[in-house]
C-alpha cells in the first residue's frame, strides 16, 4: 500500500469524520516506550487531544512500557481484555509483540503502530527515520571535511533505530575517507545508557572524530562521557530535536545537530489513521512524517515538538 507523505506545509484534515468517529471510537489504549521521555509525552498528549476533539466522551488509557518487553506485553493483554476500539502501539521490540498484535486484531481491535514498525498491524505512522540518519550523518561528515572515524551508537531493537542506522551508512557511502564503525551496543535510548556505551567505545576507538546516536537522550550521555575523558573535540549528532537538544544547542558544546521529529504530528496522525481504518477506509495504511535538521545556525527558527508544522530546515 503506498505511503502518504506529510510535508511541513501540507497536512490533510479528516473532514466530516467527527460524527462517525464519535460513534465508532469509545475506548483507546496507548502503549509506548517510556512516558518519562518528553517525546512520548508529547506524542500521547497529541493523541489524547485529537481523540477528544473527535469524541469528547472517549476513554483513553496511556501506559508506559519503560522499554521492557514483558511490561508492554502485559499492557497489550489488558487492553485486549478491556475490549478497546483502538490501540496506538509504540513497540519496544518490533517483532516480539507480533503475537499480541494478532490477538488484538482477532478481537476486532484496530492497531496502529506509531513511531516504530510492528508486524501485522492495521496501519503505521512514523517519522522518516532513514532520512533522519542520512541527514545527520551527512552533516557530520561535512563538518569533518570528509575524513575521520565516525561511530554509530545503537539502541533498542526496533525499526526506527535500524532505519536511522541504515540511513547513516547510506549517507557515509559518499565519503570514502570517513571510517564508519558500529558499537553494536543497545544504549537503551537513555542518557545513562549512552554514557556507559560511550565509555566502553572510547577504549575500542581512541581516534573518534564524531558520534551518531540514535536519539537525543543518548547524545546527552555521550557528551558526558566524552567530556569526562577530555575528548571535547568529538562532534555529536542525533535524532529527535528534543527540548534538551534545543537547550544544548543554545550553549557551546559537542552536540552540533539533531534531526527533528514531530511527536505532535505522530500522535495526531495515528488517531486520525485509526479512525479512518475503523470506518473501513483502507486507502492509506502508512503515513510518514518528514524530518529536518536542527543546528545552532537555524535554532532560532525551530518551533519544537509542540508545533503542528516544524520549521527546521534541511541543508
Amino acid at each position: 500500500m503506498p505511503a502518504s507523505l506529510i510535508s511541513f506545509l501540507s497536512l490533510a484534515l479528516l473532514a466530516g469524520s467527527a460524527p462517525a468517529a464519535a460513534a465508532n471510537l469509545s475506548r483507546i489504549g496507548i502503549s509506548v516506550g517510556a512516558l518519562d521521555n518528553p517525546f512520548y509525552q508529547a506524542l500521547a498528549r497529541s493523541a489524547v487531544q485529537t481523540a477528544h476533539r473527535l469524541n469528547p466522551a472517549v476513554h483513553i488509557s496511556s501506559q508506559s512500557a519503560n522499554f521492557t518487553l514483558g511490561q508492554q506485553q502485559e499492557q497489550l493483554r489488558q487492553l485486549i481484555a478491556q475490549k478497546v476500539d483502538l490501540i496506538l502501539l509504540g513497540a519496544v521490540n518490533s517483532r516480539a509483540v507480533a503475537p499480541l498484535v494478532s490477538q488484538a486484531r482477532a478481537a476486532g481491535i484496530t492497531v496502529v503502530a506509531v513511531d516504530v514498525d510492528a508486524p501485522d498491524v492495521d496501519g503505521t505512522v512514523k517519522s522518516d527515520n532513514r532520512q533522519a540518519g542520512e541527514l545527520v550523518c551527512r552533516y557530520l561528515a561535512q563538518r569533518l571535511h570528509g575524513r575521520g572515524t565516525l561511530m554509530i551508537q545503537g539502541g533498542p531493537p526496533v525499526t526506527s533505530v535500524s532505519d536511522r542506522i541504515a540511513g547513516c551508512h547510506a549517507a557515509l557511502a559518499a565519503f570514502p575517507h570517513i571510517r564508519a564503525v558500529d558499537d553494536g551496543a543497545n544504549a537503551q535510548g537513555s542518557s545513562l545508557g549512552g554514557q556507559r556505551a560511550m565509555q566502553q567505545s572510547l577504549q575500542r576507538w581512541p581516534d573518534l572524530a564524531a558520534v551518531f546516536t540514535i536519539n537525543d537522550r543518548q547524545a546527552l550521555g555521550v557528551e558526558k562521557a566524552l567530556s569526562a575523558a577530555g575528548r571535547k573535540q568529538v562532534l555529536i549528532g542525533s535524532v529527535d530535536g528534543s527540548p534538551d537538544i534545543e537547550r544544548a544547542l543554545k550553549l557551546p558544546g559537542q552536540i552540533v545537530v539533531s534531526a527533528s521529529q514531530s511527536p505532535y504530528l505522530l500522535g495526531r496522525e495515528a488517531v486520525k489513521l485509526g479512525v479512518k481504518l475503523r470506518r473501513g477506509d483502507t486507502s492509506v495504511r502508512h503515513v510518514t512524517v518528514q524530518v529536518g535538521l536542527v543546528t545552532r545556525d537555524n535554532l532560532s527558527r525551530y518551533q519544537g515538538w509542540q508545533a503542528a508544522m516544524p520549521s527546521a530546515a534541511q541543508p
